[in-house]
């Protein structure tokens, strides 16, 4: 093991035990906050401590293995068990560097979803509502809950744009790579020709932001307006001036929400949005400024960035960014993302344990 990786492992140990400690105090429950702050920690560190006590062990099962070996008798007995422990701690230090990599602390928030139509009409629209579809099948898979937020129907069908918030644990975790720009090959319903069309559509995965910790919103630097909804919704959209639209005035970013009956729940919603939206962009911006010195693996989530091809005709999807193609396009639209999503997640991860190697080297 290298010294670094084993620097941290040991001060990871110390702080086990003084997190502990901490704990085990009659006054460690007075702060809740703390309290819970400390437990978390206390059961994130835990299991990395329990897995290097375990290589520990082993290197000291080798030691006493190799004082054995001296004597002719026990020799064969003793190499043998040299040649296991050694290959128990390989996995053992690889399972280590994984636990070592920095932890996505919104890994398990739940997210916003936004799915605009892009180039492509009528035809992008209809796939913007195929897409949803697909994560909200991909959600139900999982146990998750998908609450609309805002739409824009389309006149054809689809949606010009769909904003829904998907709750459930690690949802992010497993939905964060899904932003780009995802394209579509197939012959449009519209075409007479059955010519092969391609349409475009973006979508931008954003962890719910924590109004306390990550955005606060001065409310000298929004500008709040209510209209009157359109769209479905009876006689009650003509009659009160329930719809939200909130501009955020030094970023421009604008969230209008018109869903909910009450202009009070949709102002709600539109600022919880606007909040994401604006974590979205502040960690847009520090993974620009990463990538300029070195290339993301993954990418960086640009939202121009085409990330996924859905050709129809051939029945196949193709995430760019891994070079994975499968021939089950129709299980996929139906939320089977699993193996593409997987996929990513082991890429990035490679990328990742490929980061701490040359850190490691040149500490």
């Amino acid at each position: 093991m290298k010294p670094s990786i084993a620097t941290k492992l040991a001060q990871l140990s110390s702080r086990l035990e003084e997190v502990t400690r901490l704990l085990g105090q009659e006054s460690a429950t007075a702060d809740l906050d703390q309290y819970r702050k400390l437990t978390r920690e206390h059961a994130e560190i835990a299991p990395v401590v329990a897995l290097y006590q375990r290589y520990v062990d082993g290197e000291e099962d080798i030691k006493a293995a190799q004082e054995m070996a001296g004597d002719p008798a026990m020799r064969e007995f003793a190499e043998a068990e040299i040649k296991q422990t050694r290959e128990r701690l390989a996995g053992i230090e690889a399972e280590l560097q994984q636990q070592l990599l920095p932890k996505d602390p919104n890994d398990e928030r739940n997210l916003y979803l936004e799915i605009r139509a892009g180039t492509g009409g009528h035809e992008s629209a209809l796939f913007a509502g195929e897409l949803f579809r697909m994560y909200a099948r991909y959600a139900e898979r999982n146990g998750w809950q998908v609450e609309v937020i805002s739409q824009s129907a389309s006149e054809l069908g689809g949606y010009k744009e769909i904003i829904a918030k998907v709750i459930g644990r690690g949802a992010y975790s497993r939905l964060k790579f899904e932003s780009g720009g995802h394209r579509v090959q197939r012959v449009p319903v519209t075409e007479t020709q059955g010519r092969i069309h391609t349409s475009a559509c973006t979508v931008a995965v954003m962890p719910e932001a924590d109004e306390i910790a990550n955005v606060i919103l001065n409310p000298a630097e929004l500008r709040v307006d209510t209209f009157r909804a359109s769209g479905a919704g009876g006689q009650h959209v003509n009659k009160t001036d329930s719809a939200v639209r909130v501009t955020h005035l030094p970023t421009g970013i604008v969230v209008e929400c018109q869903d909910d009956r009450s202009q009070h729940k949709n102002r709600a919603r539109a600022l919880a949005v606007l909040a994401a939206r604006i974590r979205d962009k502040q960690v847009r911006e520090q993974q620009a400024k990463l990538a300029a010195t070195r290339k993301l693996l993954i990418g960086s989530g640009d939202r121009s960035e085409r990330i996924r091809t859905y050709n129809f005709p051939q029945g196949r999807v193709t995430d760019h960014r891994v070079n994975v193609t499968l021939y089950k396009i129709d299980a996929i639209m139906d939320g089977a993302l699993d193996e593409l999503i997987s996929a990513l997640a082991a890429e990035h991860q490679a990328e990742e344990l490929a980061q701490l190697a040359e850190e490691t080297q040149s500490a």
